[in-house]
């Protein structure tokens, strides 16, 4: 529902966007096949402007004007637009980055971190505009799917809650959110003024997805700007804080939406998800690459699936190899934090929306969770204090 309670159509829209003029004021976006398909959920417009490659640039005010007269049209709370630019034949240019979102006033302030955590994140991401409310942000990726990443990622996320932290989810996956169906939240988020998205929020965690917006099977076919964009409102117009750790389930792969993440979130650091056998292991060095080169800490590496113990005989089998992932992390020189075995109950748990975590608790799969999240905050804490050593200080006599 809107936010006056009068609901949004595409027509308003498209209406709406006929006054906004083309490039050169030669007809209106809307004549020219400029505006992609619209995507309007609970009063929030989405799409996409398309530009000439050569002058993406200096669209901006267009986009702008976009923007502004969308927002105009009676029921919507706001509007995600995104520049696109095609070069002539086909084929994708890379269009400048959506802008960051502004700042609320609405969102909570930061809030003394308990000692034993790390306060805030490194000082090289100081380049990086922060989020309020959030202490550190660390990343949970694989470099191919399939591995049980956004798995991992969620009893992570309950290991460091269970320890005493605040916590909070950004399911980062747009064309394929895991994260209400593994934590059983339904319905669709509320809003602050109209403007700032509340999470949503089961097993103490908050929480922020794609997937509490669209339907389920609804699919994604939005473009790498439009995709920014959304990741960047649910990232910084949600009302997270205080938060002691933002845990964010990557998209898997090293695509742009993943390079633009790293680039552009301070991320404190980056978990590697993979499976023990070589072609897991050949992706997850891409991923492991990727942050390295945007100078965002590594760490560490879990080794996923890595054994089955049948239930009816207890005897161990190896399925993808064993032992993969470790000894990655060794050549590497990065840390090994923990083996995940590939477990019916882990499977059934999450299908339920009751991950292993939160489920049982008291069983050996949490106890592993809840020392990969130990390891976590323990190397988030070492990056800290070497970063802060690295820092020259500046002594007045």
């Amino acid at each position: 529902m809107a936010a006056n309670g009068e609901a949004v159509t595409k027509q308003a829209v498209i209406d709406r966007l006929k006054t906004v003029s083309g490039p050169d004021f030669s007809g209106n976006i809307v004549d020219l096949g400029m505006v992609s398909d619209i995507f309007i959920a609970d009063a929030k417009v989405f799409f996409s402007i398309t530009v000439p490659a050569a002058r993406a640039r200096e669209m901006e005010p267009l986009r702008e004007a976009a923007e502004r007269v969308v927002k105009a049209v009676p029921g919507v709370a706001s509007a995600v637009v995104a520049l696109t630019a095609e070069r002539k034949g086909g084929g994708m240019e890379n269009a400048p980055p959506p802008r960051p979102a502004p700042s609320h006033p609405t969102a909570a302030p930061p809030r003394a971190v308990p000692p034993h955590a790390p306060p805030g994140a490194p000082s090289r991401t100081s380049g990086k505009r922060g989020v309020p409310g959030i202490e550190a942000i660390i990343a949970v990726a694989s470099g191919k799917g399939g591995v049980g990443k956004s798995t991992t990622a969620v009893n992570i996320a309950l290991g460091l809650a269970a320890n005493g932290l605040k916590v909070g989810v950004l399911d980062a996956d747009i064309y394929g959110p895991s994260m209400p169906r593994l934590l059983g939240i339904h319905g669709r988020p509320q809003t602050a003024d109209g403007k700032v998205l509340k999470p949503m929020e089961n097993f103490g965690l908050r929480v922020m997805s794609m997937g509490f917006l669209v339907d389920e099977e609804t699919p994604m076919i939005w473009r790498g700007p439009m995709v920014m964009s959304a990741l960047t409102q649910m990232l910084r117009e949600v009302e997270w804080g205080p938060l002691d750790v933002l845990v964010v389930d990557m998209p898997p792969g090293t695509g742009d939406a993943q390079l633009t993440m790293a680039q552009q979130v301070p991320l404190a650091g980056a978990v590697i998800v993979s499976t023990p056998q070589d072609l897991a292991l050949i992706d997850a060095r891409k991923g492991l690459n990727m942050f390295r080169k945007v100078d965002v800490p590594l760490l560490g590496i879990v080794e996923n699936m890595s054994y089955f113990i049948a239930p009816d005989t207890g005897k161990r089998y190896d399925i993808f190899g064993h032992g993969g992932a470790r000894k990655e992390a060794e050549r590497l020189g990065v840390t090994f934090l923990g083996e995940v075995p590939l477990e019916m109950g882990i499977r059934e748990s999450s299908d339920e929306g009751q991950p292993v975590v939160a489920a049982r608790p008291d069983g050996a799969e949490a106890k592993i969770y809840r020392d990969i999240a130990g390891k976590v905050w323990q190397r988030l804490a070492e990056e800290k204090g070497a970063s802060e050593a690295a820092t020259p200080s500046i002594v007045f006599e």
